[in-house]
C-alpha cells in the first residue's frame, strides 16, 4: 500500500468521519470507547483475551490484520489493536440491534460484514486461495492500494471502496479517541502559560510574517 504515515491518515479520516459514523448515537460511541479502554488494558495485563459479540472467528481475525494495516505500530505509538480499535468496533456493531439480534441487522452491520466478505473473496480470487488475514503485507496492500483511495479506484471495487471507507473511518474513531490516539496527536489540552513570549518563529515562517 502507498506509504502514508498516521499524521497523513489523520488529515483524511477528518474529513470523511462524519459520514463513517453516521447511524450510531453518542453514547454508542462513548460506550464503545470504555470497550475499548478495558479491552487494551486488559491486553497489556495478559488477561484473557476479549470475545467478539457481533464478528464470527473468523470476521475477528481479518478486522484485527485490516485495522493494523489501517493505522499500524510506528515509533511514535502502538498500532490500532494496541488501542482496543477491533473491540470499540465490534461493540458499536453488535449494539445496533436490541440485544445483538442478528435476525434483524442493520445497514451499517450488512455494510460491514459484506464487505469483509468482499475483501476474503478478493483475496482468494488474487492469491491462491488465502484470506485476506493469511496473506503477506505486499499481497494485502495491494488490494488496499485499489480501494484506499475513491477517487483513484476502478468502478468495480464500489463495494469495496465503500467498505474501507467506513472501516477507515471507524478505525480513526477508535484510535484518536483512545489515550494512546490522543497522546499520538501530542494534544495537551488547555495549559497554563505563565509568560507570553509571542507567537512561535516556525509558526511566523510559515505564515510569512516576520
Amino acid at each position: 500500500m502507498t506509504t502514508v504515515d498516521r499524521r497523513e491518515a489523520l488529515k483524511v479520516m477528518a474529513t470523511t468521519a462524519a459520514a463513517g459514523l453516521a447511524g450510531f448515537r453518542e453514547d454508542d460511541l462513548l460506550a464503545a470507547r470504555e470497550v475499548a479502554v478495558r479491552a487494551s488494558a486488559a491486553r497489556r495485563a495478559g488477561a484473557q483475551a476479549y470475545a467478539p459479540q457481533f464478528f464470527t472467528d473468523e470476521e475477528w481475525k481479518t478486522v484485527r490484520v485490516l485495522v493494523d494495516d489501517i493505522i499500524p505500530r510506528d515509533e511514535r505509538s502502538g498500532s490500532a489493536t494496541d488501542a482496543g480499535v477491533p473491540e470499540y468496533i465490534d461493540f458499536l456493531l453488535f449494539d445496533q440491534t436490541p440485544a445483538g439480534d442478528r435476525q434483524a441487522p442493520s445497514s451499517a452491520q450488512v455494510g460491514i460484514r459484506g464487505g469483509l466478505r468482499w475483501l476474503d473473496g478478493e483475496s482468494r480470487s488474487r492469491n491462491d486461495g488465502k484470506a485476506y488475514a493469511d496473506c503477506t503485507a505486499a499481497q494485502r496492500h495491494a488490494i488496499l492500494d485499489d480501494i484506499a483511495w475513491p477517487e483513484r479506484a476502478r468502478p468495480e471495487f464500489s463495494h469495496g471502496v465503500a467498505f474501507f471507507t467506513r472501516m477507515r473511518d471507524l478505525t480513526g474513531s477508535g484510535f484518536f479517541s483512545s489515550k494512546m490516539g490522543v497522546e499520538d496527536l501530542r494534544y495537551t489540552g488547555n495549559t497554563v502559560v505563565p509568560r507570553w513570549t509571542g507567537c512561535p518563529e516556525p509558526v511566523l515562517r510559515k505564515l510569512g510574517i516576520s
